[in-house]
């Protein structure tokens, strides 16, 4: 067990060949930090180590981590604000002395590379399964597969002709995430070799899941997002079969008949409303049929 260092919401564990941060528990602590619990973080995943003013008598110990170390960071793409950045340690002033200790400690473990993003990443991944409701459906990773099941209070038409999908992570080359916070946040999965370009905006595209008041918070949507980056990259290039083509996908799961009736019901709603023509209806209610 390494020396530790206790700051605001979190405590950082030196050890050898990594720092530890473990996160508080507690009203105050910042959501995201809750839902991380404890991360570790090798030194080799640490491009730089900074130790600045902060607010209020406090003073900052920062970890700048490597591009594409880390899968969170990457999916945050920056827009984390600071207070909720896992890589910043707050403390008192007074602890100034100590902090400039274990900086420049950390400084001498971290070592220069000019190499570029390493070709995996170091930190781990918040595990699967996860799951989040958005404003317009519930998203679901169970590590391999993605999926998406439309609200009906929310989703838009187009999601619904659509109907609920299903992605393997083998099809995919990476996510958007939007926060939450912002203006037009969501969750976009990016398809490899797509046919058809993906809609603009997310509301259309039954590849994403738009947030809103309440909906896909930060704390539930970015370890979600993260999960499925390490996953992208864990899977490597889509498997082929003999002749070149892309593996068939997954056969799909057969869904509870009391859901499949609700759905049709709600294909009725969308129907009688003139949002789906008869020949949209009739499609879709055999689709679903089909997966009794």
């Amino acid at each position: 067990m390494g020396d530790v260092l206790a700051g605001f919401h979190a405590a950082w564990e030196f050890e050898s060949d990594s720092v530890l941060i473990r996160f508080e528990r507690g009203i105050r602590t910042p959501k995201l930090f809750q839902a991380l619990g404890e991360r570790r973080i090798p030194h080799e995943a640490i491009a730089a180590v900074t130790l600045s003013p902060g607010k209020r008598g406090t003073v900052v110990l920062h970890a700048v981590p490597r591009p594409g170390a880390d899968p969170l960071m990457e999916a945050a793409a920056g827009q984390l604000k600071d207070g909720c950045d896992p890589y910043r340690l707050v403390l008192p002033a007074e602890r100034e002395t100590l902090a400039e200790y274990y900086a420049d400690e950390l400084r001498a473990q971290v070592s220069a590379d000019d190499g570029g993003p390493p070709d995996r990443y170091l930190v781990a991944a918040p595990e699967a399964p996860l799951q989040f409701k958005a404003y317009d459906g519930k998203a679901s990773f169970d590590g391999k597969l993605v999926s998406f099941r439309w609200f009906w209070t929310g989703a838009s038409s187009a999601k619904w002709k659509a109907g609920d999908q299903s992605f393997a992570v083998t099809d995919l080359s990476g996510i958007e995430w939007r926060s939450p916070e912002v203006f037009e946040g969501h969750l976009r999965l990016l398809r490899r070799d797509t046919p058809v370009a993906q809609p603009a905006q997310a509301d259309q595209d039954p590849a994403a899941v738009v947030f809103g008041l309440g909906y896909g918070p930060v704390h539930e949507s970015l370890p979600f997002a993260a999960s499925i980056l390490a996953a992208i990259r864990a899977s490597g290039p889509p498997a082929l079969t003999s002749d070149g083509v892309g593996a068939a996908p997954a056969p799909a799961v057969r869904r509870d008949p009391a859901d499949i009736a609700d759905r049709i019901r709600h294909l009725g709603e969308l129907h009688q409303a003139g949002l789906l023509t008869d020949e949209e209806f009739t499609t879709k209610k055999a689709e679903l049929l089909a997966e009794l």
